[in-house]
């Protein structure tokens, strides 16, 4: 088990929650909610170890468009890079709900 954490800049406040995808063979889910500062927080706990470039690039792939101020707890179990963008597009869109 690996535990994982990166900060980004925000430009703009979130003001709700939100509960994406499950934890599960191959998947994961994203658990999102306002931060308490002008930044985004992400903690990614995955089961698979060595992988931090990969969840770099990933990351940071995705923070390149989303400005959201947030915090953002990743909980993996073994999901592909494919899936983890999904997921957080799945979050992103949740908040435009």
């Amino acid at each position: 088990m690996e535990k994982i954490q990166y900060d980004y800049p925000a430009t703009r406040s979130v003001a709700q929650r939100v509960h994406v995808g499950v934890v599960g063979s191959g998947d994961l889910e994203v658990l999102l909610e306002p931060s308490a500062d002008a930044r985004t927080h992400v903690v990614v706990n995955t089961s698979v170890d060595g992988f931090e470039a990969t969840w770099k690039n990933v990351l940071d792939r995705f923070f390149a468009r989303f400005d959201g101020a947030v915090s953002i707890e990743i909980n993996d179990f073994g999901a592909t890079p494919g899936t983890v963008m999904l997921r957080l597009a799945q979050a992103a869109e949740g908040l435009r709900a």
